[in-house]
């Protein structure tokens, strides 16, 4: 129960440049920066010698399968992702990538990015392109309405704006 396991595999392929990006870096810093620091913890605690009751080195070795695992992932990953590094040709409707500001039926006004599953963050507004809100979203236009399934029912959206470099939200 405590390995790590990585997570599901994402249904979408597609990320944008930051978010390869941001995978390669963290494949890095695993690979040439914490790797090699397990390692040599791991070491140091082996020479102490009994390692049955050695807690430094069942949780470095612990924490140095946690790293392999998440190594994995991020080759596989990294290799299985489609980098969608150009804007689309008709900037009015919505693709991968889009900044879109909305308002519901409540006059409740949102501004989300739909990016990659690798890339969600939702403190910084980004929803994943395989998102309920983000699947209705994609092709529509400004000015268009579309509706979603939600937990407390449905809702109703309202295209207000669509940014392929900003947020509009961000005054």
């Amino acid at each position: 129960m405590g390995r790590y396991r990585p997570p599901p595999k994402p249904v979408s392929p597609y990320i944008t440049p930051d978010g390869y990006e941001r995978l390669q870096r963290e494949l890095n810093t695993l690979w040439r920066v914490e790797r090699p620091k397990v390692t040599q913890q791991v070491a140091e605690a082996a020479a102490l010698g009994d390692r049955s009751e050695n807690a430094e080195y069942i949780y470095g070795k612990k924490r140095l399968r946690e790293i392999d695992a998440r190594l994995h992932f991020l080759h596989k990953r990294i290799n299985e992702v489609t980098v969608v590094n150009l804007n689309p040709e008709n900037k009015h409707t919505v693709y991968f990538g889009a900044w879109i500001k909305l308002k519901n039926s409540q006059n409740v006004v949102l501004c989300v990015r739909i990016v990659g599953a690798d890339e969600i963050d939702l403190s910084n507004q980004w929803i994943s392109v395989d998102s309920p809100l983000a699947k209705a979203a994609l092709g529509k236009s400004v000015g268009e309405q579309f509706k979603i399934s939600l937990p407390t029912g449905q809702d109703h959206y309202y295209i207000l704006e669509i940014s392929y470099d900003d947020n509009p939200c961000v005054t």
